[in-house]
């Protein structure tokens, strides 16, 4: 005797539905073994009756998990005209969901799957991030969303970070007089650039709070007035060469700083479309 089927028919990936196939079918100590057949991205009355009527001739069963409005009805409507049995995996708890909440289902297909590849690319920013972060490696700026670029002290990790984790991918390059610029730097759109700025009074307060952090003087060269003069007269001209544009941090809060951004990154993605 061919062994029982069960049909995974969905209308996006259908590995819930054939997850939850499984759990069930592994309660059952039988000699015979279930037959899974998933059945992914059904979006045509056609293909139901096709699958349908390959069921029709074996024992079988149909679990599904169809959000599409009008697939559901119509594999109901076949299933019960052939005598099989049905299993509607996420309609139930659809329905309970809608009492609890008042609230209406999107009834869309594939969102699971839509949440689980913002995660992944926001994972892959985050890495990303990390990777190319304070210059070390200059291959990156070839393929950042966007790059950072300004002396030390202005934030360029921090906002880094916010904006990995809006699913973008960063880079930093930090700003020196006496290290030349990555070459890589001068072959990127200077839409991609973003020049962290600061006023030198503020830098200079920053940078001394961070030497008495690290428990050192204040009076080494780099928080010196005349050296953060120096360093961004030199961030100043570069940028200008880039010709990208400028975002001044001083008193700003790094989300404040992230926001300008991503709002400068995301009309350069509307102008391009």
């Amino acid at each position: 005797m061919a062994n029982p089927v069960i049909y995974v028919v969905s209308d996006s990936l259908g590995e819930t539905a054939e997850s939850v196939t499984r759990a069930a079918a592994s309660q059952f100590n039988s000699s015979q073994k279930f037959d899974i057949r998933r059945v992914p991205y059904v979006d045509d009355k056609e293909i139901l009756k096709e699958i349908v009527e390959e069921a029709s001739g074996t024992v079988s069963v149909i679990a599904y998990t169809l959000v599409i409005p009008g697939l559901k009805g119509e594999l109901e409507r076949l299933a019960y005209h052939y005598n099989i049995p049905t299993v509607d995996i996420m309609g139930p708890l659809l329905d309970a969901l809608t009492v609890a909440t008042s609230m209406e289902p999107k009834m869309e297909a594939g969102l699971l799957h839509r949440l689980d590849e913002q995660y992944y690319r926001r994972v892959e920013a985050i890495e990303f991030a990390v990777k190319y972060d304070d210059g070390k490696d200059p291959r990156g700026l070839l393929h950042a969303d966007v790059v950072l670029i300004g002396v030390s002290r202005t934030s360029k990790t921090p906002v880094s970070m916010i904006l990995a984790n809006k699913r973008i991918k960063p880079a930093n390059v930090p700003i020196v007089p006496e290290v030349e610029p990555p070459s890589s730097l001068f072959r990127i759109s200077s839409r991609k650039i973003k020049g962290l700025t600061i006023q030198p009074q503020s830098l200079l307060q920053i940078r001394q709070e961070r030497l008495k952090s690290l428990g050192l003087t204040t009076d080494a060269e780099y928080a010196s007035l005349s050296r953060i003069q120096k360093e961004l007269a030199y961030a100043d001209r570069l940028m200008a060469q880039l010709g990208c544009s400028i975002i001044d941090v001083t008193n700003k809060a790094v989300e404040e700083t992230a926001s300008i951004v991503l709002e400068d990154y995301h009309k350069g993605e509307r102008d391009a479309e």
